[in-house]
């Protein structure tokens, strides 16, 4: 039995390490590349135009970087961010992205419990840890040092 568990954990460790050396999964939807481009060059409006093209409203990814571009755009559209994320995390309550990204935009408007009750949720959906969870935390302890100030 305990040769199994090791094994186990040994396949999760190097699933982990596989996907870290890919850019984007094979399964990416289609609109990814393209919107991503947008985002990491800054331009949230470009990449809010191009998700509302493709319009996947039953997609938790997609409404997660919907969320994610109304959010860090300028000025950021809070109330449409907020709302994709809870239509992501209605579709997939574990979804780690939204999760975090959701804890964030608690953060941009003083909600500091509601922040820590996204980082619990992350806490439960990341099985050995995940980057979403240490980021939120990160981001959580950043906003206390601030307002201890």
């Amino acid at each position: 039995m305990k040769k199994y568990a090791i094994a186990l954990l040994l396949s999760f460790a190097t699933m982990g390490l596989y996907a870290a050396d890919t850019t984007a999964p094979s399964s990416a939807p289609s609109w990814y590349a393209e919107v991503e481009a947008s985002i990491k060059a800054k331009q949230y409006d470009k990449a809010v135009t191009q998700l509302r093209e493709v319009n996947e409203v039953n997609s938790a990814d997609w409404n997660n970087v919907l969320g994610y571009s109304l959010r860090k755009k300028s000025p950021p559209d809070l109330v449409g961010a907020e709302k994709h994320y809870q239509a992501a995390l209605r579709l997939d309550p574990k979804h780690r992205g939204a999760l975090e990204y959701y804890g964030e935009l608690f953060l941009m408007k003083n909600d500091l419990p509601g922040a820590e009750s996204m980082l619990a949720r992350l806490n439960k959906a990341c099985f050995f840890g995940c980057e979403e969870y240490t980021d939120l935390k990160e981001s959580i302890n950043e906003y206390k040092a601030k307002k201890t100030k």
